[in-house]
């Protein structure tokens, strides 16, 4: 009797023959032509992954592949060093050669973690542990449907990575999955970003994955039912997700007894978290109206709080009813930090509050509010939602995927330093549609200014970066503009102008502008321990954040780019490390820069939204800094081991391609000849 196979298999039998024929021309290809050989193996190994049981055979060729050279010249051809978070991007690309590299590789790995590829670069717990943070950092793609932007942007390769997705899952285990994004979850919320709203999609899919009886989790999901309960059943009253509606006619019932349970339960939730549910904001919005004196309880204020909430009762219920709605329950937790922040007893501040109370949006600023956050409720709320959670997270502001870190830094500091300066910003930008600032005592218009750093008007920020860094951006770029024909970086000048007196004038830089080679290294980073580290500046705390520039690195320690940051503070962390307290705008500040250096957002003395190194590491990484020309360290004691410490670091990392400066300034100290 003759088996007939479904057509289905002779077509994957057909590819497959297709394609081992062209690995193999691929493989016996020499170096310069195997170009000539790729675009076959892409084609075919496309039409693969959409067939049942593609990935499975692609991941038993997978080995094979790699060896006949498809990997050559990427940076696939070091898994090693792959980031995770980067598959968010690349399995949504458009371009269809990138897309199925990326699978190819990730299937790689997956034999890898299997035992069935004994890869020489990557061990098999590397990739396991690579892969569930590819599922984690892309669970909404796995449980979701191609959407309308992925199908509009991809086309046909949309169905690719969900394919792919599919097959990890059912391998590594959707145990593995839970327990990595639910690590991943608080790791984020650790730090007290303003922008919520993907953990809260995250946690929502934690929340689908237990509700879903066809998903075993094991024993897996430690820990998720304090996210899903912080989101959709924070008390007693709402513990079962009934609806806003249903919550409110519960409430209306309750007598005081109860409802100072449920402001215990909700605020208790709240500081745990940093995350605001729907209810909470009902809650508030309730106890307004019938129950005032617990609001405290609601905010979870301590003395601090219940002080400034006394004191400008009337303001802050305006705030209330202006800005705190189930769509903008973020602004809860904003206004409970700003109360304890007592930044409202700064004297402009409160009336700069009520300006903005009645602020006036221009018609562009309310379209940008509308189109980021839709007509469901004023844009007016989402904008005073946005001030008051900057106000009260001063150090949670993130960039998005952006290149306007200055500005992102810019309103961070103002909102941390200077708060009355941030709000006058923002009045500025939402009601005139225009900001204007001076840079050596000329004015610079945003609206006359030409274009910023930024090639597109950024659209992934919260309500008061949306409205405010475009412009911020513009005049930045026009600063530096200023600056053409200037010898040096242009930075000497631009930072005190654009973000404030309190910004050193004294300035240091270790990179040659023009060539890029480094330079004074020796001098730059004995100032900067002379002017910072306590125990050469007399023990004397920095009083104002400063700006500053590092050197990115990647986690092999390889050069990626200068980013801005500022400087909050340096002291001993618990375990009596010198450390250094920084702000990053780049949305995640934990991130692994190479040689050991790790950067820690919490464990080491951290306050929410603080990133930190051991001192010797920050200084390593660093290539601009301020400082007060008139408060100086003692430079001559500083430590020489120290100091060849942190040139280490270096050497190793960014400064590799820059050893011939490097090389020379430390045959001059050691009088060896090169």
């Amino acid at each position: 009797m003759v088996q007939h196979v479904d057509s289905s298999n002779d077509k994957l039998a057909l590819l497959l023959s297709r394609l081992d024929s062209a690995v193999t021309a691929l493989h016996q290809a020499p170096a310069f032509a195997k170009m000539g050989k790729l675009p076959r193996v892409f084609e075919t190994a496309r039409r693969i992954i959409r067939l049942d049981g593609g990935c499975l055979e692609l991941q038993r060729r997978a080995q094979a592949i790699e060896e006949a050279g498809l990997f050559e010249g990427t940076d696939w051809a070091e898994p090693q060093n792959l980031l995770p978070a980067l598959t968010a991007n690349t399995l949504r690309t458009p371009n269809g050669d990138t897309l199925v590299i990326e699978i190819i590789s990730q299937l790689r790995l997956l034999a890898v973690s299997q035992g069935d590829y004994q890869h020489p670069l990557i061990s098999a717990e590397q990739a396991h542990h690579f892969l569930t943070q590819v599922l984690a950092v892309n669970l909404a793609l796995l449980f979701s449907p191609p959407g309308e932007a992925e199908r509009e942007q991809m086309g046909r390769l949309a169905e690719l990575p969900h394919r792919l997705l599919e097959h990890l899952a059912g391998n590594v285990g959707y145990e593995h999955i839970i327990d990595q994004l639910i690590g991943e979850i608080w790791r984020i919320l650790q730090q007290r970003p303003i922008q919520v709203d993907a953990v809260k999609r995250m946690i929502t899919q934690i929340a689908i994955c237990q509700s879903n009886p066809e998903i075993d989790l094991g024993h897996s999901g430690q820990g998720a039912d304090r996210l899903v309960g912080s989101l959709f059943g924070p008390t007693q009253a709402c513990r079962e997700d009934p609806g806003v509606e249903l919550y409110q006619q519960r409430l209306d019932y309750m007598d005081t007894s109860a409802l100072q349970s449920e402001a215990t339960g909700m605020a208790r939730a709240m500081h745990d978290t940093g995350l605001v549910s729907p209810y909470h904001s009902v809650l508030v919005r309730h106890l307004l109206d019938n129950c005032e004196q617990l609001l405290a309880e609601a905010f979870g204020l301590s003395s601090t709080g219940r002080d400034c909430l006394v004191c400008y009762r009337e303001l802050v219920n305006e705030l209330i009813r202006g800005s705190i709605f189930p769509a903008t329950s973020q602004g809860v937790y904003g206004l409970a930090l700003l109360l304890e922040r007592g930044i409202l007893y700064q004297p402009p501040v409160a009336p700069a509050m009520w300006r903005q109370l009645g602020l006036p949006l221009a018609p562009a600023a309310r379209e940008r509010l509308q189109l980021a956050f839709g007509t469901g409720i004023s844009a007016e709320a989402h904008l005073l939602e946005g001030v008051l959670c900057m106000l009260g997270l001063p150090l949670g502001v993130g960039q998005g995927n952006n290149p306007t870190c200055q500005s992102a830094r810019a309103l961070s500091m103002w909102a941390y330093n200077d708060p009355d300066y941030m709000l006058q910003m923002v009045a500025w930008a939402a009601r005139d549609d225009e900001i204007v600032m001076h840079f050596e005592g000329q004015p610079i218009s945003s609206r006359e200014s030409l274009s910023g750093v930024a090639t597109s008007a950024p659209i992934d920020l919260d309500p008061v970066s949306l409205l405010v860094v475009p412009h911020l951006d513009r005049i930045y770029a026009e600063m530096g503009r200023r600056c053409i024909g200037r010898e040096g970086d242009p930075h000497r000048w631009v930072n005190p102008e654009f973000h404030g007196w309190w910004s050193g004038r004294g300035f240091r830089i270790n990179v040659d502008v023009a060539t890029g080679d480094l330079v004074d290294l020796d001098d730059f980073i004995g100032h900067f321990y002379a002017t910072y580290h306590p125990y050469y500046n007399g023990n004397q705390p920095l009083i104002h954040p400063q700006p500053a520039g590092i050197a990115v690195t990647d986690s092999a320690a390889r050069f990626i780019g200068w980013h801005a940051i500022t400087i909050l503070r340096i002291s001993l962390d618990p375990q009596e490390c010198m450390r250094v307290y920084f702000y990053n705008p780049n949305n995640d500040s934990g991130q692994n820069w190479g040689d050991g250096v790790t950067v820690s957002t919490a464990g080491h003395g951290e306050r929410f939204g603080e990133a930190s190194l051991p001192f010797e590491q920050f200084l390593s990484r660093l290539y601009i800094y301020h400082y007060d020309p008139l408060e100086r360290g003692e430079l001559a004691n500083v430590n020489r081991e120290d100091m060849d410490q942190v040139m280490g670091y270096i050497r190793r990392s960014w400064g590799a391609d820059r050893l011939p400066a490097i090389e020379q300034q430390a045959d001059a100290i050691t009088g060896n000849p090169h």
